[in-house]
């Protein structure tokens, strides 16, 4: 993959120790400071590990990237809101760090419409732990037995794929 060239100097977005800044953008709002991605976390200018960005979206018109970041299941996830410019580098970074933490992803249909989601997620590039996500869709009740029923046997079959 062949990334936009970098513009001439780095901003001072503050990172780990260990980590460097790999892409950066800078937020077209007063006194916003630049965000930025390191082969770890994104930085807005919180760190958030990859693994726990459960989705990050482009506005080409509005030049506006939402991130949504992983929460427990029944709290609300933090989302952030980004007017960006020069963005073209940090975005494919975004998409390539994302992407590359999903270890296994499975859509499963529960009934009729409705459906859930497994995941299992881990820093990109370790062979760390899974960390294992189920997202359902609107109106699905994860207390109702059938429901529950269906998304245990589908973990079960995808921890035992992982396994193998």
């Amino acid at each position: 993959m062949r990334f936009p060239p970098l513009p001439p100097r780095a901003p001072a977005v503050p990172v780990a120790p260990g980590e460097r800044l790999l892409a950066w953008a800078s937020v077209r709002a007063p006194d916003a400071g630049p965000v930025g991605g390191t082969r770890d976390a994104l930085y807005l200018p919180h760190r958030i590990p990859w693994e726990q960005v459960a989705s990050a979206d482009w506005d080409q018109g509005e030049s506006t990237l939402r991130v949504v970041e992983v929460a427990s299941f029944g709290e609300p996830s933090p989302v952030h809101v980004l007017r960006l410019e020069r963005a073209d580098r940090l975005l494919q970074l975004v998409r390539e760090r994302v992407t590359a933490s999903i270890a296994v992803q499975r859509h499963v249909v529960v009934g009729g419409r409705r459906s859930v989601r497994i995941l299992a997620r881990r820093p990109p590039g370790t062979r760390g732990e899974l960390a294992w996500f189920v997202e359902y869709d609107d109106g699905l009740d994860p207390a109702d037995p059938a429901v529950d029923a269906v998304v245990r046997q589908a973990l079960a079959a995808a921890r035992g794929d992982v396994e193998t």
